[in-house]
């Protein structure tokens, strides 16, 4: 799994969910369904044919999302990373 550090070279998108996003855009990429298959990504999620990593990536970056709309956790933070 790709993932991005703070000292590391950085992402040119800075929203609150970018690094999942693109932690989830890289794992899909690296899948054999669009690897193998030539499938968007969107194909593959919505067949089932990837990894549970991405799944999980997928549900995360959802949490994430989720969480920048609920005025209760807006004072907490956000979960991406």
């Amino acid at each position: 799994m790709l993932s991005f550090g703070p000292d590391e070279v950085g992402l040119a998108d800075r929203s609150p969910c970018a690094g999942i996003r693109a932690d989830l855009k890289m794992c899909l990429l690296s899948s054999d369904c669009c690897k193998k298959e030539k499938k968007t990504p969107r194909e593959c999620l919505k067949d089932g044919l990837v990894p549970t990593e991405c799944l999980q990536l997928r549900q995360s970056f959802f949490e994430c999302k989720r969480s920048l709309l609920d005025n209760r956790r807006r004072f907490r933070g956000h979960k991406g990373y």
